[in-house]
């Protein structure tokens, strides 16, 4: 997991976003691969090539539901002159003992089926009058209802050419060919062609368990009434489901009261199902700032290695940040501040990129483009730090979203960027360029 220790804090030292990002990915390890069943590898990164084993189809087999035939014995076939053939029996999807298709002979096929020996294409049932010697059908009966139309005659009335409607073995994938790639993501297309191939196991890196806890007194849940100076929780419902976006298997634990020790056995409760945890709140200056009290010392000496910086960012919204390990097998735990907008803002910048290493990607950032700016005047932004303002994103263009406010949870939910003004920019006007990352 995390075989690093993160660097030693400086109280003094204002990070950049770039530095502190970099202490994280150079701390958090990919986790260790593991044999899952196909299913519970969903969302996985392969950790070897899968070759395949047998080819895709395995055997010659109908596209279409009509009558097997030799090529000869269809030729100039019409209407007016249809070709009469012998019917010798059915082969379904399926049939272990094929039948022989000799000349004048045709065999009722469904799709799917092998094609039997001795017959070299198919026709279309709607090519035939379907054994009722009535004209063109529009389909077969159910052998249910008419066994009759597995033997008899049938009339043909259009030729066909050699392996018409026949999917030949092979044609989708041959046995030796490389089926997947190491490092990639088992979606459901991937899944299913895993269990194509016989596949029922695979080697993957298993999704990162993230636990999502908030912290605050004046936190109440959803569906519970508002006290005097209560607010209810968003950032543990809103992290926990950037987790589960991001690709890990997320946790959400309610919201902790401003208690340090309570704070620390909560943490210690966690520990089990945790690969990486994330808090929210508490990692400013003010009195009652508990993550901060709570694990600044945690594991200093009991777990030598392990503990939490807390650093300034030079960064807006979201300078207060902590980062580092807690556990008795240090696991990484991202401290992010309290503030809704700054909150997210931390996830998609740190806690993202942790959890696609975890997962062993290579790519483990946001796409990033350039875009023209919309609005209505220039954007400010603070000498010396990055600001990062919520954007929607459409053609080429950006246009800002509410205001840089860090509590404004509505315009957040509006956005689908974020517009990346420079340390060294204080004013961005109307019609410049700017760097914008894309969260949808």
């Amino acid at each position: 997991m995390s075989s690093a220790a993160p660097r030693p804090a400086d109280q003094d030292h204002l990070w950049s976003v770039d530095e502190h990002l970099e202490d994280i990915l150079a701390t958090v390890r990919p986790l260790e691969p593991i044999e899952l069943q196909l299913l519970d590898a969903q969302g996985c990164v392969l950790v070897e090539d899968v070759t395949v084993p047998v080819s895709l189809p395995p055997f010659d087999n109908s596209s279409m539901d009509g009558y097997a035939v030799r090529v000869a014995d269809v030729a100039g076939a019409s209407e007016e002159f249809p070709a009469v053939l012998d019917v010798v029996g059915d082969v379904a999807a399926g049939e272990a003992e094929l039948l022989h298709v000799g000349p004048g002979q045709a065999a009722r096929i469904m799709t799917g089926a092998p094609l039997p020996p001795g017959a070299e294409t198919v026709v279309p049932v709607e090519w035939t009058d379907g054994g009722l010697g009535e004209g063109p059908v529009s389909g077969m009966r159910a052998r249910s209802l008419a066994p009759e139309g597995a033997e008899g005659h049938v009339h043909v009335y259009r030729p066909a050419e050699a392996r018409a409607h026949v999917r030949a073995q092979g044609s989708d994938i041959r046995a030796g060919d490389r089926a997947l790639d190491a490092g990639t993501v088992l979606g459901p297309p991937q899944i299913a062609l895993l269990a194509a191939i016989g596949r029922g196991t695979v080697r993957v890196r298993p999704r990162p368990r993230v636990v999502v806890m908030s912290t605050g007194s004046e936190l109440v849940q959803p569906d519970e009434s508002l006290g005097t100076g209560q607010i209810y929780d968003s950032n543990s419902f809103a992290l926990t489901a950037a987790a589960r976006d991001a690709g890990a298997i997320a946790y959400r634990v309610g919201a902790v009261a401003d208690d340090a020790e309570t704070l620390r056995s909560t943490i210690e409760d966690q520990l089990v199902r945790a690969d990486l945890m994330v808090t929210t709140g508490g990692v400013s200056v003010g009195a009652y700032d508990v993550v901060k009290e709570a694990l600044s010392s945690v594991g200093d000496e009991d777990e030598p290695g392990s503990g939490v910086d807390f650093r300034k960012l030079a960064m807006q919204p979201g300078k207060p940040q902590g980062f580092g390990s807690v556990g008795p097998d240090h696991t990484p735990l991202l401290a992010l501040p309290g503030n809704p907008v700054s909150s997210y803002v931390s996830f998609e910048l740190f806690v993202r990129p942790a959890i696609r290493t975890l997962m062993g990607l290579d790519d483990v950032h946001r796409p990033r483009t350039r875009a023209t700016l919309t609005a209505k005047k220039a954007l400010t932004s603070p000498k010396g730090r990055r600001q990062f303002l919520r954007g929607a994103y459409a053609d080429g263009g950006v246009s800002p979203v509410g205001g840089a406010g860090s509590h404004l949870v509505a315009a957040l939910a509006q956005a689908d960027a974020l517009i990346v003004v420079p340390e060294d920019v204080e004013s961005v006007e109307p019609g410049t360029e700017v760097e914008v990352v894309l969260l949808g």
